[in-house]
């Protein structure tokens, strides 16, 4: 067979798919919501939360109200149409009655979003000053904003977070995993999150989706907030599956603390390393016992030629 043959046979088997493949039949119709278009919401918002760091317009020549105005506007516009989407396919209905009032709810859960914002730039500048009084190597709170994944990650999260509470599908999780493939840094739109959260490096952090956080929480690289087992897949949703974490904890790297019924007192400081199944009462410090180390001397060995060294 040529190049030619090849492709159309590959072609016709992959159409047949198409053809009796549920996942990939539109829904009477309906599309998903657009990857593409959210990331766009998302980066757009943060120029707002954060004027004049991000994207190719600056805040600093025109009047800042304008500026967050016309940025907020089309956010606004672009998250209802979205949202109308994803509400539209989870339906997969095609009466036009129905489509009308899945649009008034797409326009009430966007309007209630905007409202959410002022809010979740006030957390954000809270998260950046912990931030920065949390990490030594930190220069300024504005290096922060501009570089730090864990502050970004946490953005994408807040924004999520609110979508998530409106019950809007695909779109909370599309955005957390798009903060997911940037930073290393996994955050389920579901979990609950206080006031000054920072982590700090972060590649491999996950946190689960029933996880609940308090305020003034430090997480490092490789921490797992994760559920003891999820062999019975569906069959937990909507259970309390993740740990809960006090105020004022910090969890060192690759510690993992696992269970719905798992609670970390205030005040604790995890070491890393350590792997945490019961609950551990506040003003706790958490550590493995140091493993024996094995030193051995380094031979010396007489090179037998001037090439041998």
């Amino acid at each position: 067979m040529n190049k030619a043959e090849i492709i159309t046979e590959a072609v016709q088997k992959m159409t047949e798919t198409y053809q009796v493949e549920e996942l990939f039949c539109k829904k009477n119709g309906h599309s998903l919501p657009s990857r593409e278009k959210i990331v766009d919401i998302l980066e757009e918002l943060r120029q707002a939360v954060f004027p004049g760091y991000f994207g190719r317009d600056n805040s600093g020549g025109i009047q800042q109200d304008y500026y967050v105005g016309y940025l907020l506007t089309r956010v606004h516009k672009q998250l209802k149409e979205q949202i109308e989407i994803a509400l539209l396919y989870q339906e997969g209905s095609q009466e036009p009655e129905r489509k009308k009032q899945i649009e008034a709810k797409a326009s009430v859960i966007c309007q209630s979003f905007i409202r959410t914002v002022p809010n979740i730039q006030k957390m954000l500048l809270k998260d950046v000053e912990a931030g920065f009084n949390g990490d030594p190597a930190a220069k300024s709170r504005e290096e922060i904003i501009v570089s730090y994944p864990g502050l970004l990650a946490i953005y994408v999260y807040r924004v999520a977070h609110e979508l998530y509470l409106s019950k809007v599908p695909f779109i909370p999780r599309i955005m957390t995993e798009y903060a997911h493939s940037c930073t290393g840094i996994d955050i389920n739109p579901g979990a609950s999150i206080g006031e000054y959260f920072f982590i700090d490096h972060g590649t491999g952090v996950v946190i689960g989706e029933t996880t609940v956080i308090g305020n003034n929480v430090k997480l490092y690289q490789g921490v797992t907030l994760g559920a003891l087992s999820t062999r019975s897949g569906q069959q937990l949703a909507n259970v309390k599956r993740h740990p809960t974490i006090g105020n004022n904890v910090t969890i060192y790297s690759n510690s993992s603390v696992l269970g719905g019924e798992t609670v970390i007192g205030e005040n604790t400081i995890i070491a890393g390393n350590t792997f945490i199944t019961a609950s551990i009462p506040p003003n706790t410090k958490v550590s493995n016992k140091s493993p024996e180390l094995i030193i051995k001397k380094p031979q010396t060995v007489e090179a037998t030629s001037t090439w041998e060294i």
